[in-house]
């Protein structure tokens, strides 16, 4: 049985009543996610953005997930938890519900595809780079700084 924690059965029976067994006649995850209006619109001239904005559209099971990333971004432990925060912090919590509800459809589409469960632990590859970002950023602190050797081991241990 494929499960997400945050993902409840009115979800699960919405993704059913929506597509049925129909999941496999788009291409891709980023097919289903646009079918979904949960893509952004990007409009680009000359190299430039001009507007991100995802399109309107009443979609049943857009909504639902929105309802189920909503719960995410109110739970105190899930693996998208961090996603939802970033993006939040970001952009606004409104931006984080789509785009943790755009994330959670391209899990959706490919557990189905795939036929496997989901692995939380895939999405923990990004913590990973957040933390080489953030040393990163602290070495350049301390270079800016100039510490001799005895406060630098003083800040150490």
């Amino acid at each position: 049985m494929y499960q997400i924690n945050g993902v409840s059965h009115g979800t699960v029976l919405c993704l059913l009543s929506t597509i049925g067994e129909g999941i496999h006649k788009f291409p891709s995850s980023k097919h289903f996610v646009s079918w979904m209006r949960l893509a952004p619109n990007n409009k680009i001239t000359g190299g430039k953005l001009i507007s991100s904005r995802t399109p309107k559209g009443r979609n049943e099971l857009s909504l639902a997930l929105r309802q189920a990333a909503n719960a995410i971004g109110n739970t105190k432990e899930h693996p998208l938890k961090q996603f939802f925060n970033r993006v939040a912090y970001r952009k606004g919590r409104g931006a984080a519900i789509t785009a943790t509800a755009r994330k959670l459809a391209a899990i959706i589409y490919h557990m189905l595809t795939n036929k496997e469960e989901f692995n939380p632990d895939y999405l923990g590859h990004h913590q990973g780079y957040e933390r080489q970002k953030k040393i990163i950023s602290i070495k350049k602190m301390l270079a800016k700084v100039s510490l001799s050797e005895q406060e630098r081991n003083y800040i150490f241990t």
